[in-house]
């Protein structure tokens, strides 16, 4: 049964963007964070995306989104670490280890495992004071990691926490260091290390100079359920904030806040066809979305639209981060890959 909302999403755009961050990199690996189901788009799809480009490298946040993985043969960090509940044998994947705790648990293992430690964000890791203590003797590191504050900003953190990762090298028995995401990778090869994790860059997040070539991955499209006529004077939508101003056709989709297409949108969300915007009127609501379609007669019941959906603009648009527009859109949604 086919859903009256679909997200297209744009196989060719997403491994260009891979590939662009990739060279970006320079002599560093570059993974992918597909966390969060692949950042709302389907985590298993764009994996196997990107590993047929060549990313050998993917991190989820957790062990349940490690193991929808498994047989996909990926190398797979667990970002959010080791809680007691989680396995010390799942062949499928590694943590990041953020606290002692962690280490403590881990340890006896012998296996192979990825380090969190903290530079700055005062979030997830261990402390470089914990490190100097010897808290990561004798642990089998593959990839020490740290994670940029503001990235995306021009500011003396981005110096500092460059200076205090930097400090480590050599100090543990991780094979390799990696600290930049998205915005990291545009801030130079200082910050590559031997690694970059990019993720929203990945999906047409667009923060620094040398994102240019990012291009828009995922566009959501809504079925008109109805249109109709609205008088002049008239209003539209839950409490009235859109009047006609002359006789107007407006068409009804099937698209709301509940499929994360969120309230900020109200009367300045715009819509797409057949090359025509079509702006959006009145207040979204909990399925139903409004929009304008007086300039094109022929748009009837059971046609499609798309909703205008490039990060960057969208994000200034609505006030949302580029980050919710992505990973708010909900389940209701039809994904289909081209």
């Amino acid at each position: 049964m086919t859903a009256p909302l679909r997200l297209r999403l744009d196989s060719a755009a997403l491994t260009s963007n891979w590939r662009h961050l990739a060279k970006l990199s320079g002599s560093a690996a570059c993974g992918a964070a597909i966390k969060a189901n692949g950042y709302g788009l389907g985590a298993r799809e764009v994996a196997r995306r990107l590993a047929g480009a060549g990313c050998r490298d993917f991190f989820v946040a957790t062990w349940a989104e490690a193991a929808a993985l498994t047989d996909l043969g990926l190398t797979v960090s667990v970002l959010h670490g080791l809680r007691a509940e989680d396995p010390l044998d799942a062949p499928f994947a590694r943590p990041v280890l953020s606290t002692a705790e962690q280490v403590a648990r881990w340890k006896p293992t012998g296996r192979v495992c990825d380090v969190m430690v903290d530079t700055g964000m005062n979030r997830l890791g261990v402390s470089v004071e914990e490190i100097g203590a010897g808290l990561l003797d004798g642990l089998a590191i593959e990839t020490l990691l740290s994670h940029l504050v503001s990235a995306d900003e021009d500011v003396p953190l981005n110096a500092r926490q460059l200076a205090d990762f930097g400090a480590l090298r050599g100090r543990t028995q991780a094979k390799r260091m990696s600290l930049a995401n998205s915005a990291g990778i545009a801030l130079g090869a200082d910050y590559h290390f031997d690694l970059t994790r990019p993720g929203i860059a990945l999906y047409g997040g667009w923060q620094r100079t040398g994102h240019d070539a990012i291009r828009q991955v995922a566009t959501p499209e809504a079925q008109i359920l109805q249109r109709r006529r609205v008088r002049a004077g008239d209003t539209v939508g839950y409490n009235a904030i859109w009047t006609a101003p002359v006789d107007s056709e407006v068409a009804i989709l099937n698209l709301g806040y509940a499929d994360g297409y969120l309230r900020c949108f109200s009367d300045k969300g715009l819509a797409t066809a057949e090359g025509v915007t079509l702006p959006l009127i009145g207040r979204v609501s909990m399925d139903l979305t409004a929009i304008d379609v007086t300039a094109l007669p022929a748009l009837r019941e059971g046609d499609w639209v798309a909703m205008s959906y490039k990060l960057p603009e969208t994000a200034a648009l609505s006030g949302l981060s580029q980050y919710e527009l992505l990973t708010g859109l909900g389940p209701r949604y039809d994904r289909i890959w081209a």
